[in-house]
């Protein structure tokens, strides 16, 4: 069987993380230009060569996520045009992943039409990490790589030693996920009735499950306005609840939760770098970032070699 050439690029949105997966590699990440027209168009012109080869673009479609998504799209089809022999988005963070489904009349299913843009523009496959909803997968008629950073998370909460701990679900979404911590943790579980009052409010209603004098862990697969972590950790802390740490793989933290989670009584807050997030430290004093490009870099090594990337799904290296 013919192997080609591995090639690795990265687009403007993450070139920390893109530089890590290729240390992890141990190759120099593929040359590219980009740059605009003097009328604000993006172009990109690629610096090696990639006929035959077999192309991996990394690009987070996170803030500003039309921007991104664009520049993923123009350098998918430069790919595509350039010959290579299999293009390979590597979407560490899918944007648009809410708008999954029409919750009310006359709104698009913009999640859908990304997929669709993606596939287009000449993508073959996709590999992804934590999406919103695994379901998204079924947007692409393409092979979608759907990875999760919950082994990342807990292993290091495993290496914190927390005694009398209980994994708490935010919301009934994430109970299966909760329950998965709880697994890998050893902890005990319990859950939080969330009513989403609009996109940035929640209310959170009662607990299920004793949290009074326990220490605490909440997991999401993303933090954006924190409405739902800060009102979790609130009504905790009322319960009698002792140390607080919320997790999400995705680190979103738009100003309004960079404004509600200093306030709150979290006593940690993890995410991990599949956005760019370490300039908000500076703002954030209790954030902790988790490393994901060996695991991406791992899943794109398995993926260039025909191997089986199933024990990344599951969480175990």
């Amino acid at each position: 069987m013919i192997r080609h050439p591995l090639v690795v690029f990265g687009g403007s949105s993450h070139p920390e993380l893109t530089a890590a997966i290729c240390r992890y590699l141990n190759l120099e990440p593929g040359k590219a230009r980009i740059w605009r027209f003097p009328d604000g168009e993006k172009i990109i012109k690629l610096e090696s060569d990639v006929r035959g080869t077999d192309c991996f673009v990394i690009q987070a479609t996170c803030e500003p996520v039309d921007e991104n998504l664009v520049e993923l799209l123009i350098f998918l089809d430069c790919l595509r045009r350039a010959s290579a022999s299999r293009i390979t988005a590597v979407i560490p963070y899918f944007g648009y992943a809410r708008q999954d489904r029409k919750d009310e009349g006359r709104v698009p299913i913009t999640a859908k039409l990304a997929a669709n843009l993606i596939v287009t523009a000449g993508a073959n496959r996709v590999l992804t990490l934590d999406l919103h909803a695994a379901q998204l997968q079924g947007f692409f008629d393409i092979p979608v790589d759907h990875l999760t950073a919950e082994l990342v998370i807990a292993r290091y909460l495993k290496s914190k030693q927390m005694e009398n701990l209980t994994v708490v679900a935010p919301d009934v979404g994430n109970m299966k996920k909760a329950a998965r911590y709880a697994q890998k943790l050893g902890a005990d579980l319990a859950i939080i009735h969330k009513r989403r009052l609009n996109g940035s409010e929640v209310a959170c209603g009662e607990i299920i499950g004793e949290v009074k004098g326990r220490n605490i862990v909440m997991c999401d697969d993303m933090i954006t306005t924190g409405g739902t972590i800060c009102g979790a950790a609130e009504l905790l802390k009322q319960r009698g609840a002792g140390q607080i740490i919320a997790g999400a793989t995705h680190g979103v933290l738009t100003t309004l939760a960079l404004e509600r989670l200093p306030k709150a009584p979290l006593d940690e807050v993890i995410v991990t770098d599949s956005v760019p997030v370490a300039h908000k430290k500076k703002i954030l004093n209790n954030l902790t970032i988790l490393g994901v490009a060996d695991l991406l870099g791992e899943a794109v090594r398995r993926i260039h070699l025909n191997l089986s990337i199933s024990n990344l799904f599951n969480g175990i290296q």
